[in-house]
């Protein structure tokens, strides 16, 4: 293979470059003549004391690494790609007691015991309490802006992150383990001081997220406490109690919930936030969801937005991947963005097609054992708030572009401005 003609220190974990951009025409560079590159970094930037990664760009070999579990660990250096350079080792090693940093058999065990809050059973329950939420939530958004422009001083424009995207994830957190809902505020001011490090305009250091992080922890050990106190049949009481017997420890439950306050409430919110720029932007998609709201539309506003940029794996032992030789240590990226624009596997992938049939994209995990648990209560969330948005508010325009989060490994948005029609 030739070599990719990159600019010089391109790097696609550099939280300035995803702040501006994701980086499509350099993924596609190299999935033509580098899927596995080599991509060196400063010694000690990013948190860990090597020189670089490996970036794996191509939608196979994502998928390769993703189901050999044995050859490529989630927990030698977590699966987290690039933490802030201020990070101590101690700090990256705690973040081992959370689900999405454990290789099997610990994993298998942990996600054997919380998929019990995921069952088919338990989305189909949430339904009609989520559907009510979403009506509400998109109803409240369209009645804010409305007593904007009848003030005389507005014109009818409002943030669509804070309005709309962020509500229904947290509703749905709280709904599945019982947060009472007037909490949901602080879960989300947590979650975003664990991401928002990168981000300046937070003005949030690493001692401020991990602060947050306790706070949550201690927030969600306290609950599991008072579940095996007083069981109320409820998903977390299902969790906790009978400890020893098959259920998580309290600080388990605590590392639990921790997860589902990014993975379940960051991504989803991120992939509203996206789609709905992205029917804003491609209108005769936004008409033909409005007209028919095609089954497909979910899953092709997840591979469009890919929320997870990138996580990471760190080979066990010597290996080969994609023609390069791995060595046992090295630090290997998965650039979900890039795998779900693979040309190899996905027609026109950058067409954003509601109807696109099938929709292999990664945007849930790879496959294997962390392919993301939540995935159906997160299509229903997407299909949901969608359906509320196209019977309340079928007519938003789009004020101005958005503002992306500085982040390494999130594609964020932290404010999407839309107007009402007056």
């Amino acid at each position: 293979m030739s070599c990719p003609h990159l600019p010089d220190g391109f790097d696609a974990t550099d939280p300035d470059l995803l702040q501006s951009r994701i980086p499509f025409p350099e993924f596609a560079q190299l999935r033509r003549t580098a899927p596995v590159w080599w991509c060196p970094q400063p010694r000690g930037v990013t948190g860990f004391d090597d020189e670089g990664y490996w970036a794996v760009t191509r939608h196979a070999d994502v998928k390769y690494v993703s189901t050999h579990p044995e050859l490529f660990s989630s927990t030698e250096n977590t699966a987290i790609i690039r933490f802030n350079e201020h990070i101590t080792r101690d700090q990256i090693e705690v973040q081992k007691l959370i689900m999405i940093n454990m290789d099997p058999p610990q994993h298998t065990r942990v996600r054997q015991i919380v998929q019990r809050g995921f069952t088919p059973r338990a989305i189909r329950n949430l339904e009609s309490a989520l559907r009510a939420r979403a009506r509400t939530i998109v109803e409240e958004a369209k009645r804010n802006a409305g007593a904007d422009h009848a003030d005389g001083g507005g014109d009818g424009s409002f943030d669509f992150v804070t309005q709309v995207a962020v509500e229904l994830p947290l509703q749905a957190i709280a709904e599945l383990i019982g947060v009472p809902q007037e909490d949901r505020s602080r879960i989300f001011d947590w979650s975003n001081k664990m991401i928002g490090y990168d981000d300046p305009e937070y003005a949030i250091t690493e001692e401020i997220g991990a602060e947050a992080a306790m706070e949550l922890i201690g927030y969600s050990m306290n609950m599991a406490a008072a579940r095996k106190e007083c069981p109320a049949g409820d998903i977390v009481s299902q969790l906790v109690a009978a400890e020893g017997q098959g259920n998580l420890s309290s600080d388990e439950f605590g590392f639990f919930v921790l997860l589902l306050a990014v993975a379940g409430n960051e991504t989803t919110r991120n992939a509203i936030s996206h789609g709905m720029h992205a029917f804003l932007t491609h209108p005769d998609q936004w008409e033909l969801f409005k007209r028919e709201r095609p089954a497909t539309a979910a899953e092709e506003i997840v591979r469009w937005a890919t929320p997870v940029v990138s996580f990471q794996r760190t080979a066990t032992q010597d290996t080969e991947l994609g023609g390069q030789k791995i060595r046992r240590g090295d630090r290997i990226g998965l650039f979900y963005s890039s795998a779900n624009n693979d040309p190899e596997v996905f027609g026109n992938p950058e067409d954003f097609d509601i109807t696109r049939d099938p929709n292999p994209h990664l945007g849930f995990g790879g496959g294997g054992p962390h392919f993301c648990l939540g995935k159906s209560l997160a299509i229903n969330e997407i299909e949901l708030i969608f359906n509320a948005l196209a019977d309340v508010l079928p007519d938003l325009t789009l004020v101005g572009e958005p503002r992306r989060l500085r982040a390494a490994w999130l594609n964020g948005i932290k404010e999407l401005r839309v107007r009402v029609p007056g």
